[in-house]
């Protein structure tokens, strides 16, 4: 894997004058990624959303790369498509044998967990050697904070909200690093803006992978999670810390992880209470829903223990 020496000197794929918000982790985790392409010439594909709409401003853009705007639910049928051409024009021998050019998909969770679900699910079954990153803030931010299926249980959002019937979503958070383990591509992995070697390191892997590749990163959302922008890569931090989204990897069939460290540990309340969006779990009439929050985030993390202890067997 790559030094910091070495990463310090990779161009910049997404630069700067974007209108993004200060503390966005979707572009934190795009330049985090994108290193992970190192000197190969990339074509990114990007699904509509906030990444989408505030670095492409017409007539200005902030990608220094080739890229192509997608509808919200199709960009991994987009990019695959192009992945697909390149490899007939290279059959054709309009393109030298030689050139080396990587395809990578960005969705939020919305265009991936849900709308875009069916089209990434294709493009993996068919095959294509591309890599597809999810950059998971937890709701469809870039329409106003609607709550999506990586919501976590019980969260504020503005289509779950919060009161007498309903304390926020009443759903689980789906698991869509597992279900995309499923299809047995490659390389699938889970990681965060908060652990950036850890991603930049998997982004590397992704790209080398010969076939479909897959990156659920987690990137916090100052408007919609409710908290000052100069938090985002701690409270990243702390999702790990808590267990409330462990990094793992499945590399061809076998699961692993990065265990959290015993002095590192902190209860799952700790990430809660930092958001506003969670702030209605601090009343004493809540103290049963945190309990539980804690019992699911325990549960789902002996979970993929169990998924890495049986694949090592």
């Amino acid at each position: 894997m790559a030094s910091i020496k070495e990463l310090s000197l990779q161009p910049e794929r997404l630069v700067g004058g974007h209108r993004l918000c200060g503390g966005c982790g979707a572009s934190i985790a795009v330049r985090q990624v994108l290193l992970g392409a190192r000197d190969t010439e990339v074509v990114v594909g990007c699904a509509t959303g906030c990444l989408e709409v505030s670095t492409t401003a017409l007539p200005y853009t902030s990608w220094d790369t080739s890229f192509i705007h997608n509808a919200f639910e199709n960009a991994a049928a987009t990019i695959t498509g192009v992945e697909a051409a390149y490899k007939g024009l290279k059959a054709a021998g309009k393109i030298a044998k030689d050139k080396e050019i990587k395809f990578v998909a960005f969705g939020g969770d919305g265009g991936t967990y849900d709308i875009g679900f069916q089209a990434l699910s294709g493009a993996l079954e068919r095959g294509h050697d591309f890599v597809y990153v999810c950059y998971d803030n937890g709701a469809y931010m870039n329409t106003g904070i609607q709550r999506s299926s990586a919501t976590p249980i019980h969260a504020w959002a503005t289509t779950s909200e919060v009161g007498k019937v309903i304390p926020g979503k009443p759903q689980k958070r789906k698991d869509l690093t597992s279900i995309v383990a499923a299809h047995h591509i490659p390389y699938v992995a889970q990681a965060s803006v908060g652990n950036w070697k850890d991603l930049v390191d998997k982004a590397e892997k992704a790209f080398a992978a010969d076939g479909p590749a897959f990156l659920n990163v987690l990137a916090p959302c100052p408007r919609g999670w409710r908290y000052e922008s100069a938090q985002t890569v701690e409270i990243a931090r702390m999702a790990f810390r808590s267990k409330f989204w462990p990094l793992f990897e499945v590399a061809n069939g076998v699961w692993t992880m990065k265990e959290v460290k015993e002095k590192e540990l902190i209860p799952v309340v700790d990430f809660l209470k930092v958001q506003g969006r969670f702030k209605h779990l601090f009343k004493p009439e809540a103290a049963p829903l945190l309990e539980e929050i804690q019992k699911d985030v325990d549960e789902y993390y002996a979970y993929i223990q169990r998924m890495c202890a049986a694949s090592a067997q």
